[in-house]
């Protein structure tokens, strides 16, 4: 049962890219668990701060946008992974544009999500050190002190904590234990990424993903044992009031300001996670680089050749993948602009896009 419950909470958090070690890692449903969104209560030199280091990000606002290219098209959507009742204005919008799609691109599609969680049930070594030293070993006993129960909050008990691989402790912290029972309840995340891909199975419109199925599980290969220790403690800070952190991830998603949460995270490091400035950043530019900008750029041939092969038919695509892949200089919508598209805001009324 711990395996089963754990499987359906890795890739509830690891399907966005909004990490949980940043923003790759996301809430469900915030509207059903109590909290404050926390830029309520920021001061506002610290948030005009904030919001000064996103403006300076590339197609740093905005959820929804059409690429188009010789003739060819395709309508990318930046997606939350959890469910939330404001998703069906965005149904409502894109949905007819499915029906008569030539393919609908995602991260993961059903099949991907089976092979992962059957890979995890068989395998469970791979996001638990048997042999190696333990996260008790490798951390002062204040910062275990504080892991363990954030861990136990979340249904990991210290024995199974303990040995756990820090890339997926870091995950963990960032999935506020409210929305890891409603993940549960539900059976699955309940996000917008579901939603289209139900909507394109029911209009026989193939569902392709734009990645390997486990490579979630490559992501963080090769750190050193520094890193991995390093990012649980940038991961730390936020699991101590997660729900507030998940209401406001869902308020800054549906206000287009997905990147806000990504600076959010960084801040929140340097003021609480015990390391300084530059390692905080170093950590986060290793968690987008693995989380995000490779994947960004591997992106790129599936969404060019998918909207290849539909322009023959006369037809466009449809994309949809977390929505902090689309931002930045090597975010999805810059990478196509380099590759000679031109890309342009869809505003959906309810939703904040901005372009």
């Amino acid at each position: 049962m711990l395996l089963k419950r754990t499987v359906t909470a890795l890739f509830a958090a690891l399907a966005l890219a909004l990490p949980a070690v940043l923003p790759t890692a996301l809430p469900a449903a915030a509207q059903e668990c109590a909290g404050q969104n926390l830029f309520e209560a920021m001061p506002p030199a610290q948030l005009a701060e904030l919001r000064a280091a996103t403006e300076a990000v590339p197609y740093h606002r905005g959820l929804f946008w059409r690429a188009e290219k010789g003739g060819m098209r395709v309508t990318l959507i930046g997606t939350y992974h959890f469910a939330d009742p404001r998703h069906d204005l965005a149904m409502a919008r894109f949905g007819p544009e499915i029906d008569r799609a030539g393919a609908l691109l995602v991260e993961a599609g059903p099949e991907d999500e089976a092979k992962l969680a059957k890979a995890l049930q068989d395998d469970p070594a791979l996001i638990v050190n048997a042999s190696g030293p333990t996260l008790p070993e490798r951390l002062t006993p204040e910062e275990w002190r504080t892991l363990s129960v954030a861990l136990e909050q979340r249904g990991l008990p210290d024995v199974v904590a303990a040995k756990l691989r820090p890339w997926y402790v870091a995950v963990m912290l960032g999935i506020s234990p409210c929305m890891m029972r409603i993940v549960e309840e539900r059976g699955d995340a309940g996000g917008l990424d579901h939603l289209l891909i139900e909507k394109a199975r029911a209009a026989d419109v193939p569902v392709r993903a734009l990645e390997p199925w486990d490579t979630v599980l490559t992501l963080f290969t090769g750190m050193s044992l520094s890193e991995e220790e390093d990012m649980i403690r940038t991961a730390m800070p936020a699991a101590e009031y997660a729900d507030d952190y998940a209401v406001t991830l869902s308020d800054a998603y549906f206000a287009g300001e997905s990147w806000l949460m990504w600076e959010f995270g960084r801040f929140d490091a340097y003021a609480n996670s015990g390391l300084g400035r530059t390692q905080v950043d170093q950590q986060m530019q290793l968690a987008q680089d693995r989380l995000m900008d490779r994947r960004n750029e591997g992106w790129i041939a599936p969404i060019e050749n998918a909207a290849a092969a539909a322009g023959v038919q006369g037809k466009a695509i449809v994309v949809g993948f977390g929505a902090l892949h689309l931002p930045g200089e090597h975010g999805v919508l810059r990478l196509l602009e380099r590759a000679g598209w031109t890309i342009s805001p869809i505003n959906v009324e309810g939703i904040g896009n901005g372009g």
